[in-house]
């Protein structure tokens, strides 16, 4: 059985983990309002934007459509972009993205793709680095802070379209954690090269911003096109980061909650093992004392 010296200095030890984990959880209890309302605010701008330039590729023809909308007619190389975190202490934030893009890589390889790999956040660039260290193209460390910022996205996408234009890739996919509350954060893929519309892969044609009508544009749709889908990718990462950003908040306000809940469990039974090795030895302390008074 450990002495009542290490069982004393174990207990503050914990004390001590316990202090920095609470003060952990306020912090970031602090910075998930901020960074939800972000989140939330961006996610309508997004999305309509999204469904606008939806509407607009459906009326321009292959031939004469933009090539972040057309591609490169072929899928054979694939660029996948990780959002993670530059610090841990956020339970399964980062750990859920890379198997979720572990396992995309796989599928891919097993079909014979190349995959290139472009990370943010420096666990991100860590835990990919040990695996796929062949295929990171690019990490980008301590790149949201302290918060995400539009130009932020922009040096992503800079680096993407540069790769893109120098025929690098065939297809781009963002991966991220969209924020549904403090306790879930959903891995969601999202294609940005070449564009695709979600609610027109989903079919939803309420979800049209044209809602059938004809319109007549200056300039015409491909000229529109060719000057937001840059824009739109821009928009889309800025999202994506917002989105993360508040993941990341909410999975280390939990995790550190429940640090701090473990804690308390271990102070409490560190404190009844010290409790009662004490009284053993204040008992054995005693008989001996009664035991050498009844010798004389």
């Amino acid at each position: 059985m450990p002495s009542l010296k290490d069982l004393k200095t174990r207990i503050s030890s914990v004390q001590s983990t316990r202090r920095i984990t609470s003060a952990m959880k306020m912090v970031a209890a602090a910075k998930l309002k901020r960074a939800q309302e972000a989140a939330e605010a961006a996610r309508p701008y997004a999305e309509r934007m999204e469904r606008m330039l939806g509407s607009l590729a459906a009326g321009v023809s292959t031939d004469s459509a933009p090539k972040l909308l057309a591609g490169t007619g072929d899928d054979q190389t694939h660029l996948i972009v990780v959002m993670s975190s530059d610090r841990g202490l956020c339970g399964g934030f980062n750990g859920s993205i890379i198997r979720a893009v572990k396992k995309r890589i796989d599928q891919l390889t097993s079909q014979g793709k190349t995959v290139k790999l472009i990370a943010t956040g420096r666990k991100g660039v860590s835990l990919l680095r040990r695996e796929h260290r062949d295929k990171l193209v690019h990490g980008f460390e301590e790149l949201v802070k302290p918060y995400p910022a539009f130009d932020q996205a922009d040096a992503v996408v800079d680096k993407i379209v540069t790769m893109f234009e120098a025929g690098e890739f065939d297809v781009c996919t963002l991966y991220y954690n969209k924020f549904i509350s403090a306790l879930t954060q959903e891995v969601t893929p999202l294609q940005l090269i070449p564009f695709a519309s979600a609610t027109e892969a989903e079919g939803d044609e309420e979800a049209s911003d044209l809602g059938g009508a004809q319109y007549e544009f200056e300039p015409d749709e491909e000229a529109i096109l060719k000057a937001l889908l840059p824009k739109n990718l821009s928009v889309q990462v800025f999202r994506s980061m917002l989105e993360s950003f508040a993941s990341e908040q909410g999975a280390r306000m939990t995790a550190m909650d429940n640090a701090t809940r473990n804690a308390g469990d271990m102070i409490n039974s560190l404190s009844i093992t010290y409790n009662r090795a004490r009284q053993a030895m204040i008992t054995k302390e005693l008989i001996e004392i009664i035991s050498g008074a009844e010798a004389l």
